[in-house]
């Protein structure tokens, strides 16, 4: 059987997910239907918004199923009449044990770390808010714990100091695609070796990212916090306060400095700086946006905000 022949079924939503699905096809496999989220309103108008990936099979006429419950009977009696060899989901949902366990070569995920390190829903922001130096992807078969399966392909990547979210997300997106291509190659070679996880007391998780997992903290030290803006940019973005409005941080410098300053007093010039004092020195804000008003460099910012020499402490 050629590669061609293999029946594949892709489960998938975003820009990271539709960039594997595209290779997947471009490599010469055949994608027999995709599965990924129904149409959602959005934007002003709250017009019906597919996702990247249902963009995509739109594009090159693959069916695409959209279904609310995963569990619907007529969504399952479809899904079975593709007669898939095997599934790929990568950045989609949970799935129940009667989707993922239907094709007889079973169903493989592709995760954005080194499993079994950063299980969860966020691993790109957590590795970085952590202040990791390395990261990765890991293809794995699915089983019934999430992201416990065991492994097929694992490859390392290292995070730079100027890494943010959306550069390592770029970055693991190239990755990701190869180990998958290695994977769908070792599973149509019938030569795949399947790696149990092997647990430690020290794994660190990678939950959702809410409104207080990514507020900042202006008591921690400045590179703790440099971290987290860089976890967080460009989204879902870090916050705070300024002057009784919401503020997001999307990059700051970071400045080690003895100082008597309460931890979250603001201080700016009123033309070239706006700081915010912390644990071990002060955190220069480069990139932000208030409430109201667009993302802008602080200097566009205090130019247009005309914020006066100041001593603020967050309220």
């Amino acid at each position: 059987m050629s590669k061609g022949d293999l029946r594949i079924i892709f489960m998938g939503n975003p820009e990271f997910a539709c960039y594997h699905l595209e290779t997947i096809v471009n490599e010469g496999y055949q994608v027999v239907a995709v599965i990924s989220a129904p149409d959602r309103p959005a934007g002003r108008g709250m017009k019906l918004l597919a996702t990247p990936v249902t963009q995509y099979a739109r594009e090159q006429n693959i069916p695409c199923l959209q279904p609310k419950n995963l569990k619907n009977e007529a969504f399952l009696a479809e899904l079975a009449s593709y007669k898939a060899d095997l599934q790929v989901v990568i950045a989609f949902r949970m799935l129940p044990v009667v989707v993922w366990d239907m094709p007889p070569l079973g169903t493989y995920n592709l995760h954005a770390s080194l499993l079994p390190q950063y299980r969860g829903a966020a691993p790109i922001n957590w590795a970085i808010i952590n202040g990791e130096t390395q990261t990765g992807v890991s293809s794995f078969k699915l089983k019934h714990e999430i992201d416990t399966g065991d492994l097929i392909i694992q490859q390392a990547c290292d995070i730079s100091p100027d890494d943010t979210a959306g550069s390592l997300h770029d970055k693991l997106m190239h990755l990701g695609a190869d180990a998958v291509i290695e994977t769908l190659q070792q599973l149509h070679a019938g030569e795949v070796t399947e790696t149990p996880q092997v647990a430690s007391d020290d794994l660190k998780s990678a939950p959702k990212l809410y409104t207080d997992n990514t507020a900042i903290d202006w008591n921690k030290k400045a590179i703790t916090i440099q971290n987290l803006v860089r976890g967080l940019s460009p989204y879902p973005v870090a916050h705070s306060t300024f002057d009784e409005k919401k503020l997001l941080v999307y990059s700051l410098t970071v400045e080690i400095a003895s100082h008597t300053h309460t931890p979250g007093t603001y201080m700016s010039d009123g033309k070239k700086f706006l700081k915010v004092a912390v644990m071990d020195g002060f955190v220069h804000l480069q990139e932000i946006k208030i409430q109201g008003k667009r993302r802008m460099h602080i200097r566009d910012f205090l130019n247009g905000y005309k914020v006066e020499h100041l001593e603020l402490p967050i309220e």
